[in-house]
């Protein structure tokens, strides 16, 4: 090791402006044992992103290999042809195979994580393809980002216990590299100047006298002797909470070895696969199991010790992102986490499933609500209200119980959870502050029906409790808002409309006019468009979330509104590509790539989404159509990458090569996008059951076989009521205790009545309505019971004709 009197900073302080990497990941795995708490990510032939100690916590941005030789300088990751292949079907550890485009060398690695520790392991086979291993110099290059950060990092190398390594630290996380064989030089330096990389190409070798940097973006670099070992060496990068014990941890892996490892890693991912239903069979085995490839990436991204699923091992256009985007998508979005716990479900993970709903149960709000997404530990990272989000976990215990995960002594558990959900839906809905795609506010199709199939869900629940007054309310809410739908979000005579000739089509989204209603001349802004956020007519959008009425069980497949939609749909959102169809979230979308391929920036373009691809395949199978599902499948798998991990979006332009943009394969948003796995996994067992596996049977029952009496009309001060139609029930809503003086004779009569508390912070006084004649009108004021005062108004809701 250097002598610290040779040491001289190196020079570039604090280094360029830190970024991530490609969000095009070929790889994702770590181990099915919950003692390594460490997750890795492939792309471009090296390892990117590797997370430690927890799921959501990024802790390099890459690590990689340069070879040197003689006025020579290679690149694995630019300079070379890159294959990746999963070792065994259903185990996440990878052989990768780089050659050198110009023929000279190839880089054989096997990747996997230590089933006992925080350490990733590359087992590495250097190969020259022209010329002696001596004629070549292999350096591997780390560039750390502690913790979720690329500024303010340390890194240097140094002996430990007569072991050399090279060593980072930054917010309470270290990092360690050790090698089985020795390091021939190391150094450490700033990116863009003085690392390892740059000292490399520019022909000057490593700098053993840069030995340390610190609080920059910076890198460690260390040359193998790999001619001392016929060109083999396995590499550890350990994680600790100081670097002493990320070093320690590092050495003990390298002493026992990777055939241990490797053979206790693939025993603890045989044992999980052997436990799913086996939705792969018949399956070719020359060919990609896309199943197995489907469920260990689900598996991947769950936290074993909080049940908690984050969104992707991945930052979109992370090579845009600086430090001000500390989350990218691993973070937890309650929609996304019940949607991938549908899938352990499908595929027979039961208990996994069963752990997400408990980790809902500690990271729910105090007011019933789930924050829009936050980290492992429920602290928010973002603070939208999704209201499809505070419905989801209803539906997930409703899934869980009747696939008998759950039992009936269960029940007690959940049930505050429930409550509390349900009384913030009921007490916010049903128009939501954001929509599933996270942009706009109002009446979505999809909330709505995630909204109406959770409270009858709820009700279930709350029935079985012998709560049947609550259970009642929750239904008779869930009518109303069901009988409103087609008010709410149904828009007829547009020039779309009339341009396909149908009567009309369930808008993207309705405006909430703020008294309860919608309207299809409201304007819903277009964000992330490069012309700021345009406005458009709510009536003149469309979008694929109107699908949900029959994915949750509101609306037949074959009625004449949802084959309208469709029609609208697929003439405006739907793109054929050479291995089937696929569609966009919506009409003038900003969020996808720019129009010359360059990555979003807050602006982009909208592409095509494989998930919706899948969504259009559960409605098939709804609608009696399996064998143009299993055409859809086809055509959502051909999306996936070689590897067979599902993308967010893909390009639907013409290839541009400098981008690594090709029509019909993945951009560069978030791969893998573990929700569209979650769809991959529940549309297999859908084809295999010959129904829509997370259909909710609540409403499907209640709305499409049958015919429930119609709901009490509500008034809400919020949302007043002045006409109702002739025998129809008057409902008073309140979010507070209340009296209600009122007269159905012009004050001649007057009747006094207390609100009932609906054990869910509202309070309901139903008027006798139901016998009045045409023209009667109903009058009333309120007195606020806990604030002592009155009304300062007093309201009129007159009985119109039968409607």
């Amino acid at each position: 090791m250097t002598d610290l009197t040779d040491r001289i900073d190196p020079p570039g302080a604090p280094g360029i402006t830190p970024r991530w990497t490609s969000s095009d990941k070929s790889a994702v795995g770590t181990a099915a044992n919950p003692e390594s708490r460490v997750w890795f990510t492939v792309s471009h032939g090296i390892l990117n992103e590797i997370y430690a100690p927890r799921l959501d916590m990024a802790c390099i941005r890459d690590f990689g290999f340069v070879v040197t030789a003689d006025s020579y300088f290679s690149d694995e990751k630019r300079d070379a042809d890159h294959t990746v292949e999963m070792i065994e079907d259903g185990v996440p550890a990878f052989r990768l195979v780089n050659t050198s485009k110009d023929g000279r060398y190839r880089i054989t690695k096997i990747i996997l994580t230590d089933p006992d520790r925080e350490v990733v392991l590359q087992d590495i086979r250097f190969e020259a393809l022209i010329g002696n291993l001596s004629n070549y110099q292999v350096h591997a290059i780390v560039a750390p980002h502690l913790v979720n950060a690329g500024s303010e990092n340390t890194a240097w190398y140094g002996d430990f216990k007569g072991h050399q390594l090279l060593f980072a630290e930054g917010r309470g996380t270290a990092l360690s590299v050790a090698a089985t064989v020795p390091w021939a030089a190391r150094s450490a330096g700033y990116v863009g100047t003085s690392d390892g990389w740059q000292t490399l190409s520019r022909g000057e070798g490593l700098k053993a006298e840069f030995q340390r940097v610190e609080n920059g973006n910076v890198a460690v670099s260390g040359t193998l002797d790999l001619a001392s070992a016929n060109g083999h060496a396995l590499v550890a990068i350990g994680f600790g909470t100081q670097p002493e014990e990320a070093a320690f941890r590092a050495i003990l892996s390298l002493q026992h070895g990777i055939e241990p490892a490797l053979k206790r890693y693939r025993a603890g991912w045989r044992q999980w696969q052997r436990g799913l239903i086996p939705l792969d069979e018949p399956h070719d085995p020359t060919q990609l199991n896309r199943y197995r490839v489907s469920t260990s990436v689900l598996a991947t991204h769950r936290d074993d010790a909080t049940g908690a699923i984050i969104a992707s091992l991945s930052i979109p256009w992370g090579s845009t992102k600086s430090d001000d985007d500390l989350g990218g998508y691993h973070l937890v979005w309650t929609r996304d986490l019940v949607e991938t716990a549908g899938g352990l479900l499908a595929a027979g993970a039961g208990e996994e499933a069963k752990s997400v709903l408990d980790y809902l149960v500690t990271s729910q709000e105090a007011d019933g609500h789930w924050v829009q997404n936050s980290w492992l530990d429920g602290r928010p990272y973002w603070y939208g209200i999704q209201l499809d989000e505070t419905a989801f976990p209803i539906l997930l215990y409703d899934m869980l119980l009747r696939a008998d995960v759950l039992g009936p002594s269960d029940a007690p558990r959940y049930l505050n959870m429930i409550e509390r959900a349900a009384s913030f839906i009921v007490r916010t809905g049903p128009a939501t502050q954001q929509d599933r795609w996270e942009e706009d506010g109002g009446y979505s199709p999809f909330t709505l029906a995630v909204e109406i199939a959770g409270l009858l869900a709820a009700a279930d629940a709350v029935d079985a409790a012998d709560k049947t007054a609550m259970a009642n309310y929750l239904r008779e809410v869930a009518d109303g808002w069901n009988e409103q739908i087609e008010t709410w979000t149904y828009v007829s005579d547009t020039e779309l409309s009339r341009q396909l000739g149908i009567d009309g089509y369930y808008m993207r989204i309705g405006s909430a006019t703020g008294d309860g209603m919608s309207s299809a001349r409201g304007l819903i802004p277009i964000r992330n468009r490069a012309d700021g956020n345009a406005m458009l007519e709510a009536g003149m959008l469309v979008s694929p979330d109107a699908l949900a009425f029959v994915r949750f069980g509101l609306r037949a497949a074959d009625d004449v509104r949802m084959l309208n939609t469709v029609a609208a749909i697929d003439a405006v959102l739907k793109r054929e590509l050479p291995a089937g169809p696929y569609w966009y979230r919506y009409n003038d979308d900003g969020y996808g790539e720019q129009e010359d391929g360059a990555p979003f920036d807050g602006a982009g373009i909208g592409r095509l989404w494989p998930l919706l691809t899948g969504e259009r395949a559960h409605y098939e199978i709804a609608a009696g159509r399996p064998e143009e599902a299993w055409r859809l499948l086809a055509t959502m798998e051909a999306s996936a990458s070689p590897g067979g991990l599902l993308p967010e979006q893909i390009w639907d332009g013409k290839d541009i090569v400098e981008r690594e943009l090709f029509l019909g394969q993945p951009s560069g948003s978030a791969m893998p996008l573990v929700w569209a796995h979650a769809e991959h996994v529940k549309l297999l067992r859908s084809l295999r059951d010959g129904v829509v596996f997370d259909m909710p049977p609540q409403t499907f029952r209640r709305y499409v076989k049958n015919t429930p009496a119609p709901a009490p009309i509500v008034w809400r001060k919020v949302a007043p009521v002045g006409l109702i139609d002739v025998g129809r029930g008057l409902r008073l809503e309140f979010m507070e205790p209340a009296l209600v003086h009122w007269s159905a004779d012009n004050w001649s009569t007057t009747t006094d009545t207390v609100a009932k508390d609906t054990g869910l912070q509202t309070y309901l006084c139903d008027l006798p309505t139901r016998t009045l004649a045409p023209g009667a009108v109903i009058r009333f004021t309120i007195f606020w019971s806990e604030r002592n005062c009155w009304e300062s108004a007093d309201f009129a809701v007159s009985v119109g004709p039968a409607a």
